[in-house]
């Protein structure tokens, strides 16, 4: 019997190792842990994870604890940018993805990555629904994607968002426009200037499946952005969410920066939209904990 705890170590030994391998493992309770894999670096006193998904640049910040469920936020753009609400909930226990497709500007052919990649971080343990986050342009990615699939969100978050193309990049209406961005987006849709002024898909106008599901969602806008006027994006969309049922606020802010339009400010207050997050993101493991496969 005197040999019995050197067996234990070594078998215990031989657990860790073969966990250490393994995409994820499991902890007391009997959850999934995921193990990440790429080059590993620091991210505001985070692990942060780089690694290739189908040959794009894609990265996972890891909490020194994860929280119950494994929530997590998906940053549609601009991972850097407004990064407070990011830290609080890493605080929390939750997981920032990233993945970089931009220049897609959340055609169909973004989305198609999207699940799979959605699939991926699914296999290596995260939960279910996560919470979307779209700064800008990344509006058009959250939203195309939560209409085909509102099973996997928890909820929006939004940041300046484009929720019409038609008003940044096209500037049909009161803002700046990009007419090189708009000529990338007509050749990233597959349409000519005249199916896009038709086009019917833009977050504005597809919402019904988001309010059926009933994902919460919160904004946030500055009233004097000329890049991605609110008037045209965000208040056609909260007007449209509400008369659908759907549950939305929007934070608003008087005055963005000069140098940029109007379109970048200093967040006045990323707790409440960690906590938006949280709370939603809690929700949304109650009622499907095991969903959106």
């Amino acid at each position: 019997m005197r040999s019995l705890p050197r067996a234990v170590g070594v078998l215990s030994l031989l657990g860790a190792v073969l966990c250490s391998q393994a995409a994820s493992c499991q902890d007391g309770r009997g959850s999934s842990i995921p193990k990440w894999a790429g080059r590993q670096s620091q991210w505001h006193g985070f692990r942060r994870f780089d690694f290739a998904f189908e040959q794009r640049a894609a990265r996972i910040v890891v909490p020194d604890t994860a929280a119950d469920g494994h929530p997590w936020v998906w940053r549609a753009r601009f991972p850097d940018f407004h990064t407070e609400a990011d830290r609080l909930l890493l605080k929390r226990g939750f997981h920032v993805a990233y993945l970089d497709t931009s220049g897609m500007l959340g055609s169909p052919k973004a989305m198609a990555i999207w699940d799979r990649f959605y699939k991926h971080l699914r296999e290596q343990g995260l939960a279910a629904r996560p919470a979307l986050e779209g700064v800008s342009r990344g509006g058009l990615f959250v939203y195309g994607f939560a209409d085909r699939w509102p099973q996997r969100v928890a909820c929006i978050y939004a940041d300046t968002p484009v929720c019409d193309f038609k008003s940044w990049p096209l500037g049909q209406g009161t803002g700046l426009g990009h007419p090189a961005t708009w000529q990338r987006l007509l050749a990233e849709y597959d349409m000519t200037q005249q199916q896009a002024e038709a086009y019917d898909g833009n977050p504005v106008d597809r919402l019904s499946a988001i309010a059926d599901a009933r994902i919460p969602i919160l904004h946030i806008v500055s009233l004097n952005d000329r890049v991605v006027p609110p008037a045209e994006n965000t208040f056609v969309l909260l007007n449209k969410y509400r008369a659908l049922g759907g549950k939305m606020d929007v934070m608003e802010v008087k005055e963005g920066t000069a140098k940029s339009n109007g379109h970048h400010f200093t967040h006045p207050d990323p707790q409440r939209v960690a906590d938006f997050i949280e709370a939603a993101s809690r929700e949304a493991l109650k009622a499907s904990p095991s969903a959106g496969r």
